[in-house]
């Protein structure tokens, strides 16, 4: 790919080895940027459009951040309920009316998919904020920066990732984008979460090693890394089943004390309780530095979207 301008960004295996690495040094520019002044003049008169159908924090204030430390605007489209979509306008008319009015799209929806179709209905670029259980690939991106920050590389490091990897569209972004690195992964989760077989099947055709597993301590003690999920409880039609997976895996002060080394603790947030507020004062827990992360990888994607980088 290697130049994104004009390009959707819909799922983590759309990305080569030297997209990611021009994508991460074009993140570390913005960082080094913001630190000499607060906002840049790089997108002026460029409008960017969040459409939200599920509930976000940190995805969307980072990219409206973004998209303001550029210097361009963002209107957003707000609650469902106060829209047309609440008349029944679909998603695909929905995106051909606001790309009327931006130049980028950001879209986060419950349907797996729907990122491609609002992408296929126009003609800016569209930005995948989620799309259900799907994909999360901006997610990814950060997580890749911020693991080569902590870590200091990408190359052959052992990775835990742990609870719902079943529907967790984080870490089906994630593996793709590691899996240009020579990564070892172990696949904590318990049988009703396990990571997709298709996914699974995919990594180790690209000659990851991958091992699945539901014991968080033995794969923690091997790895460098633990990349903890939350179980989402909104992901389970029948919550008989949540209740006997909720709480599955606990990380806190006492479990890392008995694994007697340093290890680096990620986590995409929100957490429930699978991360003790103990842990947030380890100097592994890289959790909020990780959701800074977001912030400069994005005006990264803005900006190349745009064919401004």
């Amino acid at each position: 790919m290697v130049s994104l301008k004009g390009k959707d960004i819909l799922h983590g295996n759309q990305f080569s080895k030297r997209d990611i690495d021009i994508i991460i040094k074009v993140s570390n520019g913005f960082e080094k940027e913001l630190k000499k002044k607060d906002s840049l003049t790089l997108l002026k008169g460029k409008i960017l459009a969040t459409l939200f159908f599920e509930p976000s924090t940190r995805t969307r204030l980072s990219f409206e951040t973004a998209m303001q430390r550029l210097g361009g605007g963002v209107i957003c489209m707000g609650a469902v309920e106060s829209s047309s979509v609440a008349k029944g306008e679909t998603l695909s008319d929905t995106a051909r009316t606001v790309a009327q009015y931006a130049d980028v799209i950001v879209v986060r929806h419950p349907r797996v998919g729907s990122a491609k179709e609002a992408a296929d209905a126009v003609d800016i670029p569209v930005i995948n904020a989620g799309d259900g259980a799907g994909q999360h690939p901006t997610q990814a991106l950060l997580d890749l920066y911020t693991i080569r920050k902590e870590l200091g590389s990408l190359k052959n490091l052992k990775i835990a990732l742990v609870g719902d990897l079943k529907n967790g569209r984080t870490v089906h972004a994630l593996v793709e984008v590691l899996s240009h690195f020579g990564v070892h992964f172990y696949f904590v989760a318990p049988s009703l979460l396990r990571m997709p077989e298709e996914i699974t099947e995919r990594m180790k055709g690209k000659g990851c090693e991958v091992i699945e597993t539901d014991d968080l301590v033995m794969a923690a003690s091997k790895s460098d890394l633990v990349y903890m999920t939350r179980i989402q409880k909104e992901r389970f039609s029948d919550l008989s089943e949540y209740e006997k997976v909720k709480g599955s895996y606990i990380i806190d002060r006492e479990f890392l004390d008995r694994l007697k080394k340093k290890i680096t603790i990620l986590h995409p947030l929100p957490r429930v309780d699978e991360i003790n507020p103990d842990v947030d004062s380890y100097p592994g827990a890289a959790y909020f530095r990780q959701m800074r992360n977001g912030v400069f990888v994005r005006m990264a994607l803005l900006a190349m979207v745009l064919g401004k980088k």
